[in-house]
């Protein structure tokens, strides 16, 4: 096993060129596949996590987070970045305290979103915010990679130009990477491109979107969110249809023998 601070470093230096694909892991059974398909670093999904514990998505509490970070980041050698919704604090003090205790389970990087229960934070706050969870991250000492992410477009609440400003004034204020999930429109994608450069951008597998498209574009590191999760449900409610429906299950792979 490496050390967390190589894991660091390794996340970090993924960041300063090319395209690398960041996969969404909701459990250690998942991880080891996505290891075995040569995956070099991994984020959680907030989703899959959730559905795994039987609850929706954001039900999760934090302390449910925290330890599936910890399991996630002693299962492998691979860097992993946390998807911590809006850091699940209501206020600064709290955001420092979230954190560092997420920085203390050995995670690679941490995303921050700018909403809470559905609705956006002000700009002003959202970018105080960024800063504090900085700040947190400074006084570790920690080589943490911070993603700064707006959910604007993915809410309906904001539009391009405003959610370009809102991952402008995110990088102002510390964060290192920016994201935006759902963007589908390749013009848009290197528009927040541009706006951010040289800060890398992370963009969602999404829509229209291939890999080769967004790597052309400049974009850094691509996500699934929580897309492979929901396949593995998808897969599972369709053989429990058939168990109820035709009393029958399909034959199973090799591997699942």
């Amino acid at each position: 096993m490496i050390s967390v601070e190589e894991k660091r470093a390794r996340f970090r230096a993924l960041h300063e060129s090319g395209c690398f694909v960041l996969p969404n892991p909701w459990d250690v059974g998942s991880l080891r596949r996505l290891e075995a398909a040569g995956f070099v670093a991994f984020a959680s999904t907030s989703s899959g996590l959730a559905w795994s514990l039987g609850k929706a998505d954001g039900e999760a509490t934090f302390d449910e987070v925290l330890a599936h970070l910890s399991t996630l980041v002693a299962a492998t050698d691979r860097p992993i970045n946390a998807d911590f919704e809006d850091g699940y604090a209501a206020d600064l003090a709290g955001l420092d305290r979230t954190v560092t205790a997420a920085v203390a389970t050995g995670i690679a990087g941490l995303s921050i979103e700018d909403q809470r229960d559905g609705r956006l934070f002000a700009a002003a706050e959202a970018a105080e915010r960024i800063a504090a969870a900085r700040a947190a991250i400074d006084r570790t000492g920690a080589d943490v990679v911070l993603v700064g992410r707006s959910e604007g477009i993915l809410l309906g609440a904001a539009g391009l130009a405003q959610t370009v400003a809102r991952l402008v004034a995110y990088a102002d204020a510390g964060a290192d990477c920016l994201y935006a999930p759902c963007i589908d429109d390749r013009g848009a994608v290197a528009e927040l491109v541009a706006a951010v450069a040289p800060k890398p951008v992370n963009v969602l597998l999404w829509g229209s979107l291939r890999l080769a498209d967004l790597a052309a574009l400049g974009v850094r590191r691509v996500s699934l969110g929580g897309a492979l999760a929901a396949a593995a449900w998808q897969g599972f409610d369709a053989a429990v249809r058939r168990l109820v429906e035709d009393g029958a299950v399909a034959p199973r792979a090799p591997a699942f023998r």
